[in-house]
């Protein structure tokens, strides 16, 4: 199955999307990769679904990827009288680590971490940003506030603190059982919460150990200020935009989305878009004009993936809303404008050797009539570093290991095929030449560009490059040794 789109689709699955059936379905409308929410549901849930797209995988004969969203920590208030209290603005209101039932005076804040980072001005924002209140003074035990902006608030409404680091680790006891857990059944990107600093995936890829690729969700406003580091330290970026829009002013989310699109382009690392890109169609079979400007947006923007969230996992329309962003896909890269935009963000980096070959492939298959850019990985580098590139024609990774090629399921334009172990570059081109004719790239009297590392099988060597022909007799005739 190919894909005639270069950016991917994440679909979360959840109650509307746990079966076979509708899994498979999702699949064949588009979804290139299946979100695990590990905040919802046990693991026997997420297992069985595991299983399922496997067998999915198994049955379509093309590689899937799977990626674990581990929850992170949970701030919450405590409970109150009722169940509730409102808060009006002007009034004041205390948060303590008190657990009698609060009022509309003061609540438990069952979080000693707050208060020792928390400082005078200070905001906290409850409920999504709907109930807001500013710090006037504070102690190790205590906040006394004074609210901003009122509403209703009740029993274990969550908080976000926006204007200061927290002393809190991004893995929860919770996020490391989940996370032994995912990594056992064989995922292949974990989503990392609540990253506030580089040390976070620091701590995340010791537990992993090579089993996962690290994904850095950035939601706090400290991840935005550390991106630099965090991107330097992690394997991909997802821009969740839902709490960043609580915690940042609602206008600053779009220039930072930008922002970070291109970084993660310049470092040839995959970033998602995700959060509310389709989110009326939990409930209708048809999207918002706005809602297909957003995902069109993210097209244009050069991200590697969109993604579904509850649109896929818990609404009416899971299927349609996969088959909608497929749809919205394909007419913004048959766009002209779209060609013009993406290469005219590109960023030239020729810092290596393998930048250099990689640039030269595009640049070669761009000028000549080549018909894709098949490129031998062993971690994933060479097709990553094409896929910077945003070349006019398709990218095939060529891979004898499994989980490089369901992580690289990820990456912009880049169809993926498992083949056998090769040792030298002829045997590398002929390998190419019969991937490009078996999945419907290239015919026999048709090119290719094909890159490698000599010596094979060694991470980071990218260092050839070569126009060649389909067909292998012609292939052993121009290259007999």
């Amino acid at each position: 199955m190919r894909r005639n789109r270069n950016v991917k689709i994440v679909a979360t699955l959840g109650p509307a999307s746990s079966d076979y059936d509708t899994i498979r379905a999702l699949f064949e409308a588009g979804a290139d990769v299946f979100r695990l929410n590990m905040s919802h549901g046990t693991q026997e849930d997420q297992a069985a679904r595991h299983a399922a797209i496997r067998q999915i995988e198994k049955d379509m004969g093309r590689p899937i990827a799977i990626l674990a969203d581990l929850q992170g920590p949970k701030l919450r208030v405590g409970n109150f009288e009722g169940g509730s209290a409102e808060l009006e603005a002007g009034a004041a209101f205390r948060f303590d680590l008190d657990p009698a039932l609060g009022n509309a005076a003061r609540v438990c804040l069952p979080h000693p971490e707050i208060f020792a980072a928390l400082t005078e001005g200070a905001s906290l924002l409850v409920n999504d940003g709907k109930i807001r209140v500013r710090v006037r003074d504070c102690g190790k035990d205590f906040a006394n506030c004074t609210v901003t902006h009122g509403g209703t608030i009740s029993n274990h409404k969550g908080v976000n603190v926006p204007d200061v680091v927290l002393p809190l680790a991004a893995l929860s006891e919770k996020d490391r059982a989940d996370l032994e857990f995912a990594c056992e059944l064989g995922v292949d990107w974990l989503a990392l919460s609540f990253v506030q600093r580089a040390e976070d995936v620091f701590e995340a890829r010791e537990l992993t150990k090579g089993r996962a690729a690290i994904m850095c969700k950035i939601e706090k406003p400290a991840a935005v200020t550390a991106f630099g580091e965090i991107l330097a330290a992690t394997d991909g970026i997802m821009v969740a935009r839902g709490d960043l829009g609580v915690e940042l002013p609602i206008h600053s989310v779009p220039p930072i989305q930008k922002r970070l699109v291109r970084a993660c382009r310049a470092a040839a690392k995959p970033v998602i878009v995700a959060t509310q890109m389709l989110e009326s169609m939990i409930e209708s079979p048809m999207p918002t004009r706005a809602e297909v400007s957003d995902v069109a947006t993210a097209i244009y923007e050069g991200a590697d993936a969109v993604m579904l969230s509850a649109e896929s996992a818990a609404g009416q329309f899971p299927v349609e809303a996969v088959a909608t962003m497929d749809n919205v896909a394909k007419s913004v890269e048959s766009d002209p404008v779209y060609r013009e935009v993406i290469d005219a963000s590109r960023k030239a980096k020729r810092e290596t050797v393998a930048d250099a070959i990689v640039a030269a492939a595009r640049e070669i298959a761009e000028t000549t009539d080549i018909k894709a850019i098949c490129c031998f990985t062993h971690s994933g580098t060479t097709a990553s570093l094409v896929a910077r590139e945003r070349p006019h024609v398709p990218i095939i990774a060529l891979t004898p290991i499994v989980t490089t090629l369901r992580r690289l399921c990820l990456t912009w334009g880049v169809h993926c095929v498992l083949t056998g172990t090769v040792d030298r570059f002829k045997m590398a081109v002929v390998n190419a030449a019969q991937a490009a004719r078996e999945h419907g790239f290239a015919t026999k009297t048709e090119q290719i560009v094909v890159t490698a590392g000599v010596p094979f099988n060694v991470p980071g060597t990218t260092n050839i490059v070569r126009v060649a022909p389909c067909d292998e007799r012609l292939i052993f005739r121009t290259d007999p040794e």
